[in-house]
């Protein structure tokens, strides 16, 4: 009996072992370095994915560029989620896993106002620039610091013919801030990505860079090259799959095909 016992004892440990291990090795930790532009949709997506995984996703927010030069410097993170652009390049440059770059989902450079103002017509390019010009004050990012709407933005300026009568009215913030200046009623508009507008209370979207000045920014995922993590491929995977896409649709982004 005694033997017996023993046995069945150890056999009882030994299934627990086996479980703990198990859970221990499926669990993992994840480290993405992504756009600030992607914060709200991924706010709501990273802990259904963790509910779902077991894994634990640590997320560092900054602007693309900034992202992108981190990894330069020889960061490390599981997975980068970038512009498309970005990330091909740091592919150029093995500092991601090869053949790993897919497409995750789109958000246009847009306009906003203050939600309850009148709105503005920016239907045709000649109509959004005599908006522009009748505005009395806009907000955008700084292209100096990276910021790619304001990239944008200030290339449509120059486009139009008007960036030397808007400095004067011009309000420059350092990141994704402009939706938020405009819901505060410092700016009469401001210019973001979709995805920086939509998700700010008091901030209203009223449609994207009107004809050839619009610029679709579509941001895409890749596996770090010196990523160990067994997490990090289905992360992505999760992001591109059919759960995902309400949360970004919600949050003023076009889920990849």
């Amino acid at each position: 009996m005694f033997r017996r016992a023993l046995s069945l004892g150890a056999a009882v440990a030994a299934v627990a072992g086996f479980v703990f291990v198990a859970s221990a090795v499926r669990a993992a930790e994840i480290k993405m370095l992504t756009s600030v532009a992607l914060t709200a949709a991924l706010n709501e997506l990273v802990p259904q994915f963790e509910k779902a995984s077991g894994d634990k996703v640590t997320v560092v927010y900054g602007l693309a560029a900034e992202m992108k030069k981190r990894v330069l410097e020889g960061e490390s993170a599981d997975v980068i989620m970038i512009t498309r652009a970005m990330l091909d390049d740091l592919a150029k440059q093995n500092r991601v896993a090869a053949g790993s770059v897919v497409d995750v989902a789109g958000t246009p450079v847009s306009l906003a106002a203050r939600a309850g103002a009148a709105k503005p017509d920016i239907g045709t390019v000649e109509a959004f620039k005599r908006t522009l010009l009748a505005a009395k004050s806009i907000v955008y990012a700084d292209p100096a610091k990276g910021g790619l709407s304001g990239v944008v933005f200030a290339r449509a300026l120059e486009r139009l013919g008007i960036a030397d009568q808007m400095k004067a009215k011009t309000i420059l913030v350092p990141g994704a801030q402009a939706a938020e200046v405009v819901a505060r009623g410092e700016a009469e508009l401001g210019v973001a990505q979709a995805s920086e507008i939509v998700p700010v209370k008091g901030a209203e979207f009223l449609g994207p860079l009107p004809g050839e000045l619009a610029s679709m920014t579509v941001f895409a995922a890749a596996v770090g090259t010196n990523s160990k993590s067994p997490g990090a491929k289905a992360l992505i995977e999760f992001l591109r799959g059919a759960q995902a896409a309400p949360a970004f649709k919600a949050n003023g982004f076009e889920p990849a095909p």
